[in-house]
């Protein structure tokens, strides 16, 4: 029984000086970061709080002017993450592109067809045969000459706004 007690506190104080290693710091958007690595090199010093082995100053915090350099260069080239997010970028721009041309080109077929059918229905108008309809009633009418004239002035304007 000592053993399992004495195994259980060294686990646990593995366990706590485990979690002692790890580094606390402020993020840019004032929230506390728990973490095993060091924080970005653009993190200032005043904004870690907690770093492990008591070190004061980590070494990839504070770098040298030829690190500098280089770590400017190195945040100025794209990496491989950025060209995946503009691949998936432009692919949707395109499939939105595609959707916008299918949505032109399904207005411009319906503008069509209501254009030939504005068409056909004045000239059965301008034809001068006789055209009936039903009333509410259901009861057949036939077009007298200033209905047709109302009607065929209607079909104008149609013929104007849908065959352009």
């Amino acid at each position: 029984m000592n053993f399992k007690r004495a195994f259980t506190l060294g686990v646990l104080s593995l366990a706590c000086m485990a979690a002692s290693a790890q580094w606390l710091w402020i993020d840019q958007d004032g929230r506390k970061v728990y973490s095993d690595s060091a924080p970005p090199p653009d993190t200032p010093l005043k904004n870690i709080l907690k770093q492990p082995g008591g070190r004061t100053i980590p070494q990839e915090v504070v770098p040298t002017t030829a690190s500098a350099a280089s770590g400017a260069a190195s945040a100025a080239r794209p990496t491989g993450k950025s060209k995946e997010l503009e691949d998936k970028r432009k692919q949707a721009e395109q499939a939105e592109d595609e959707k916008r041309r299918a949505e032109a080109e399904k207005q411009k077929q319906l503008r069509a067809d209501n254009c030939r059918r504005a068409r056909q229905a004045k000239a059965n108008l301008d034809s001068g045969v006789r055209i009936a309809t039903t009333n509410e009633k259901g009861e057949r009418e036939f077009l007298d000459d200033a209905t047709r004239a109302a009607e065929t002035k209607r079909m104008q304007e149609a013929i104007q706004s849908q065959c352009q």
